[in-house]
C-alpha cells in the first residue's frame, strides 16, 4: 500500500455499484466489521482509514487540516480503484467528509448515508483543546474514556479502543483541527444527493438533533433514529444499521425497475419477474439495480443514443432475442425504423454481413408486428 493513499479494504464484486464506507475518528475501517461482509454481497464496499489511523500513513495529513483535505483523500483512493462514482456512508467525521464530498462534488456521489455526525460539532473550542492535549499529552486519556464517549454503558469493542491507542497523536489532533473548521450549516439547502440521516439515540457526541437538522435543510433527506445506540451505530448495533442502509441503497433498485418498464414495457417486465424464482432473484435484483438504475440513468448518453449503441452490441455478439427486446425498446426511445436500419448497416461493416442478415431478419419481424398492431 502506497503511503500517498488511504489505507484501505475492498470486499465484493469489481463489478458491483461501488460504496465507500468512512470511519469515526480514533477508529480504523474495523468499524464497519459487522456491516461491510453483508453489503458486500451486492455492493464493491470499499472502507478506508484516515491518515494516522489503522494502517494509513500519519503523514497523509497535517496541522490545520480540513475536512475537504481528507474528501481528497478519498477521491484520490477511489481514482486508484478506478471507481468514479460511488454510493457513501460515513460515522462521525467520516460522515463529514460524506457531507463534504456531496456538497463540492455532487458527480462523484450517487447517494449518501450519514451516521452518528453533524454538519458542525459543537464549535471549535472543545477540538482545539482536544488536539493541544493529544499534542502535549498523547491519546492516554481518550483512551481511558473511549467506552463512555463511544457506546451505551456496560458495552464495549476492545478492537476499536485499541486502535484509539494506537493512533499517531500528530494526525489524530490534525483530525480536531478538521473539525474544529468544519461547519456546512449555511450550504445544507445546496445538497442535492440523496440522503439518509441514521441518529443513535443514545449518542451523546452528536445526538439526534445533530442529524435532524440536516434532514430537515437537505431537500428530500430521510431520517432514521435507532433506540440503544450511542455514537458508534455501526459496532454496537449493526443490524439495524445495515437494514436502513440496505433500503436506502436499494432506492437504485427502485428507480431501475421505473427505468426498466419504461424502456422494455410492462408486459416484458411482467413476464420477467413472473419468471424469477429463488434461484434467478439476485440476478434480477443486479439487472435491475446496477443495469437500469445505474447505466441507463446515466445522462451523459441520451436514451436514443443507448439503444443505438446497445443494438450494436447485441448483433456483435449475436443475441438476436434480446435484440428484438431492443428493437421495440428503440422504438420507444424514439428511433424510426430508418434509424433503426442504418445502425444495423452501420453493423454489418463492423460486425459482418451474416450477423448483419440476422439482425435485420430479426428487427423486420418486430416492426412488422407494429405494422399489424
Amino acid at each position: 500500500m502506497t503511503e500517498k493513499l488511504l489505507n484501505h479494504r475492498a470486499e465484493g464484486p469489481t463489478s458491483a455499484p461501488p460504496l465507500l464506507l468512512g470511519p469515526s475518528l480514533g477508529t480504523s475501517y474495523a468499524l464497519w466489521d459487522k456491516v461491510a461482509p453483508e453489503l458486500s454481497i451486492t455492493y464493491r464496499v470499499v472502507r478506508w482509514d484516515l491518515p494516522g489511523h489503522g494502517g494509513s500513513a500519519p503523514g497523509l495529513i497535517g496541522p490545520g487540516a480540513g475536512v475537504g483535505d481528507l474528501a481528497d483523500l478519498v477521491l484520490a483512493l477511489a481514482d486508484s480503484l478506478g471507481i468514479d462514482r460511488f454510493a457513501y456512508a460515513g460515522v462521525s467525521l467520516g460522515g463529514a467528509v460524506g457531507l463534504h464530498l456531496a456538497l463540492h462534488h455532487p458527480e462523484r456521489v450517487s447517494s449518501l448515508a450519514v451516521i452518528c455526525s453533524s454538519a458542525h460539532f459543537n464549535g471549535s473550542k472543545p477540538w482545539e483543546e482536544r488536539a493541544e492535549l493529544v499534542r502535549r499529552e498523547g491519546l492516554d486519556s481518550l483512551v481511558a474514556s473511549a467506552d463512555a464517549r463511544w457506546f451505551t454503558p456496560g458495552f464495549t469493542v476492545p478492537e476499536l479502543v485499541r486502535d484509539q491507542a494506537e493512533a499517531d497523536p500528530e494526525a489524530y489532533a490534525a483530525c480536531c483541527d478538521a473539525l474544529a473548521a468544519f461547519d456546512l450549516r449555511d450550504r445544507l439547502p445546496e445538497i442535492s444527493v440523496r440522503t439518509l440521516l441514521i441518529a443513535g439515540r443514545e449518542d451523546r457526541a452528536t445526538p439526534p438533533p445533530h442529524l435532524r437538522e440536516i434532514a430537515d435543510a437537505v431537500p428530500g433527506a430521510a431520517l432514521v433514529e435507532l433506540p440503544g445506540a450511542a455514537h458508534l451505530a455501526p459496532a454496537q448495533c449493526p443490524q439495524a444499521v445495515l437494514t436502513a442502509l440496505r433500503t436506502h441503497l436499494g432506492g437504485g433498485a427502485k428507480r431501475g425497475m421505473e427505468v426498466r418498464r419504461e424502456v422494455l414495457g410492462d408486459a416484458h417486465v411482467d413476464r420477467a419477474q413472473a419468471r424469477q424464482t429463488p434461484f434467478t432473484a439476485r440476478f434480477q435484483d443486479f439487472i435491475s439495480r446496477y443495469a437500469w438504475g445505474e447505466i441507463w440513468t446515466d445522462p451523459t448518453l441520451s436514451r436514443r443514443e443507448r439503444s443505438m449503441i446497445t443494438l450494436t452490441a447485441l448483433v456483435a455478439h449475436g443475441h438476436y432475442d434480446e435484440l428484438a427486446m431492443h428493437v421495440r425498446a428503440a422504438r420507444r426511445n424514439g428511433l424510426t425504423p430508418e434509424e433503426i436500419g442504418a445502425v444495423l448497416l452501420q453493423t454489418a461493416v463492423y460486425c459482418g454481413v451474416p450477423a448483419a442478415n440476422s439482425a435485420f431478419a430479426a428487427a423486420q419481424r418486430v416492426l412488422a408486428e407494429e405494422d399489424d398492431l
